[in-house]
């Protein structure tokens, strides 16, 4: 703030000879190595058993991370693993050699070692599953990135934390890469090293962070959802969001879409790729509406006439003529049918009034998150409270509970824990009781 006694203006040359300007932030080092070098892989089943008791002489939390193949392989397989621990040093598994020479014995020895520990993950909703199926599950659960949503810090991203909060840059580069890859290169390897290098220290430090703001309960009920909550379900029709789909308006060409997407889909799961490099969602919009009853007309279509195509052309031909063969009654309907609320967009013209309730809502609960600097969707999802609006005076139609029962109700039913709900009833029961006289509708 500036002093009102002080002139309008000082010149340059009277001003005092100790005035500076204000420090520059520290440059973040670069971490650009492992401290203790890259360990050699492990990747045998005498190195997996030796690799658990380093881990189990160690002391504290244990760092882990997984490597995936995403956009390469159809499933969410783990095909490298980090481990660190304080005492102990770094881990760097390859779980595929161990499986396939018949190491799943070596494997369950390791989990034994590992699974009774606190885990220190970043985004762990990322990597528990593939870590599951290799039967690794933590006991207790510390996820660094959801740490720093409920911090309120605005890039919550491993890089970015860990720069802001250690001082440490870390190395980029390797995070999209097939990690299929055999042998993995050295640079990929000490990259997935780094991964882990800092993240116990990342832990402790946001601990503290989550402390001083109160909000270590907050984490603690988040931590254990994550780590307990069931493997997602497939959501249903996921056909429908083949990219360009929008464009077609046809029953019969939308069956056409779906039975490519199907045989696309099972051909991308027996062979573990990616469905998208099996065959891009463009040619099958393509063929769909093109709709070739031969392998000629077929291989016209751009795409279809490169070679490896070619030699699915029977695939996607039957593909299409189990469509041309469905009954009217079993053609799929041009709109998606919804499940639950409809979108956002169409709440002002089918139900003004819980337009209004949302818009309300909304505005409650934006103030809440600005309030208590945690993102709104980390205090109640989206869908959550879309449906809550939706679906409000069915909720209190014929009750007598107080709105704050019903809401409180409603939120544990559709698994808002115990922190959410304490901050969240009051204010939804306030913006669900405040309706504007003209609310603006805005989709999600």
């Amino acid at each position: 703030m500036s002093d009102p006694t002080a002139p309008d203006s000082i010149s340059p040359d009277a001003a005092s000879p100790d005035v500076t300007d204000p420090a520059e932030p520290e440059p973040a080092e670069p971490l650009l190595a492992p401290r203790d070098g890259v360990p050699p892989l492990t990747d045998t089943a005498e190195a997996v058993r030796a690799a658990a008791d380093l881990l189990a002489s160690g002391t504290g939390p244990l760092a882990v991370d997984a490597e995936r193949a995403s956009g390469f392989r159809y499933s969410a397989r783990a095909y490298l693993l980090q481990f660190r621990r304080r005492g102990a040093g770094t881990v760097l598994l390859d779980p595929i050699p161990v499986v396939q020479s018949g190491g799943v014995e070596a494997l369950t020895v390791f989990a034994d070692a590992i699974n009774g520990l606190e885990w220190v993950l970043h985004s762990a909703d990322q990597d528990l599953p593939g870590l599951a199926e290799l039967g690794m599950t933590p006991a207790k659960l510390y996820d660094t990135e959801l740490a720093g949503r409920l911090a309120g810090f605005e890039r919550v991203g491993l890089a970015a934390i860990v720069e802001r909060t250690l001082g440490l840059s870390l190395q980029k580069g390797h995070g999209a890469a097939d990690w299929s890859t055999r042998p993995l290169p050295d640079t990929w390897l000490n990259y997935a090293a780094l991964d882990v290098e800092v993240l116990v220290e990342l832990r402790d430090v946001m601990a503290e962070e989550l402390a001083a703001q109160g909000k270590t309960e907050w984490a603690a009920e988040e931590f254990e959802y994550i780590r307990t909550a069931p493997p997602a379900t497939p959501k249903p029709d996921r056909w429908r969001r083949t990219s360009g789909i929008h464009t077609i308006k046809n029953p019969r060409t939308l069956a056409a879409v779906r039975a490519l997407w199907m045989a696309r889909d099972d051909l991308a799961r027996r062979r573990d790729i990616a469905p998208s490099r099996v065959l891009p969602d463009s040619a099958i919009v393509a063929a769909a509406q093109k709709n070739p009853g031969s392998v000629a007309e077929l291989c016209s279509l751009p795409v279809f006439g490169g070679p490896r195509q070619r030699r699915q052309a029977k695939v996607w031909l039957e593909a299409l003529d189990r469509a041309r063969a469905l009954s009217d009654d079993a053609l799929p309907p041009v709109t998606q049918p919804f499940v639950g609320p409809p979108p956002v967009s169409r709440w002002a013209r089918r139900d003004p009034d819980a337009a209004a309730r949302l818009s309300s809502v909304r505005e409650a609960m934006a103030a809440l998150s600005a309030e208590v600097s945690v993102p709104v969707e980390n205090l109640l999802t989206p869908d959550v409270v879309r449906r809550l609006c939706w679906e409000w005076p069915t909720l209190v139609s014929g009750t007598q509970e107080p709105d704050d029962a019903v809401i409180e109700s409603f939120l544990l039913s559709h698994g808002a824990r115990p922190w959410q709900r304490a901050l969240t009833v009051p204010v939804l029961a306030a913006g669900l009781a405040h309706i504007p006289a003209e609310a603006e509708v805005t989709d999600e």
